[in-house]
């Protein structure tokens, strides 16, 4: 894939700040990172596709409905992150054939700025956008509150372990398909999520001995459940390591 300046700038100062071990030093505040929003009896309905969720205007947040969906049934729901520099689409394209395919429901939000919040400071504006971008998902869907899952790629995959380490109540299972490390916000971790970690042993923009491998094991050495998945390749996600994150997300 080709990287914009922008997105290997960000990727090198997100770096840069980390310690060897992937984990982020704690700073004065590293912010709010809860989220209230929680699946409930839904008060509307939905048409299958894509629906704009109205949480802002560039920044806005999307909800994607798989034609087999029926609203007598709860259903999985995806929250997909995207890499830094990217949008909504990355994670749609990724997800939405394994969404049709498996029926479950997909919310995408882009970040408010060129990466996420908690990436290059402080958990805060992304936090409001997701939180409020997942209650309007559930005030339209009837979801699964058993499977509701966090996942993200690259910048996405970093925010998605902290965001998601924060709100384990909310998220039974986190999916990061190669992270560099791992930022914890200031509100403590609550819950137990699963995790499913992925890297390529060949990733020359998030070297996996600098980010996933020492991840995994400080998760696993705090009483985490892991399944890690390395692969020859670069920073990327493969089709059968994609395929492999879905059958886990939904067992």
């Amino acid at each position: 894939m080709t990287w914009s300046r922008r997105e290997l700038l960000s990727l090198f100062a997100a770096a840069a700040g980390s310690s060897a071990c992937g984990i982020v030093s704690p700073k004065s505040s590293n912010g709010n990172a809860r989220l209230s929003a929680r699946p409930g009896t839904p008060a509307g309905s939905v048409a299958p596709g894509l629906t704009r969720l109205g949480t802002g205007d560039v920044h806005d947040g999307y909800l994607y409905v798989p034609a087999g969906y029926h609203a007598t049934t709860p259903a999985p729901l995806v929250l997909a992150l995207h890499g830094a520099g990217g949008n909504v689409t990355g994670p749609l394209n990724l997800l939405e054939p394994y969404a049709e395919s498996k029926t479950f429901l997909i919310v995408a939000v882009n970040s408010s700025d060129s990466t996420w919040d908690g990436i290059m400071g402080s958990y805060g504006p992304d936090v409001a956008i997701i939180d409020t971008a997942l209650k309007r998902a559930f005030a339209q869907c009837h979801v699964d509150p058993a499977r509701v899952v966090l996942e993200g790629f690259s910048d996405g995959a970093s925010y998605a372990l902290g965001l998601g380490l924060a709100n384990g109540d909310l998220f039974q299972r986190i999916v990061a398909f190669s992270p560099g490390f791992l930022h914890e916000s200031d509100s403590g971790r609550h819950g137990k999520p699963e995790i499913f970690d992925s890297h390529g042993r060949q990733d020359q923009v998030l070297p996996i001995d600098n980010a996933s491998r020492p991840i995994v094991a400080a998760l696993r050495a705090d009483g985490y459940t892991v399944d890690f998945r390395e692969f020859d390749g670069g920073h990327e996600v493969p089709p059968d390591i994609a395929a492999a994150a879905v059958d886990w997300l939904l067992r």
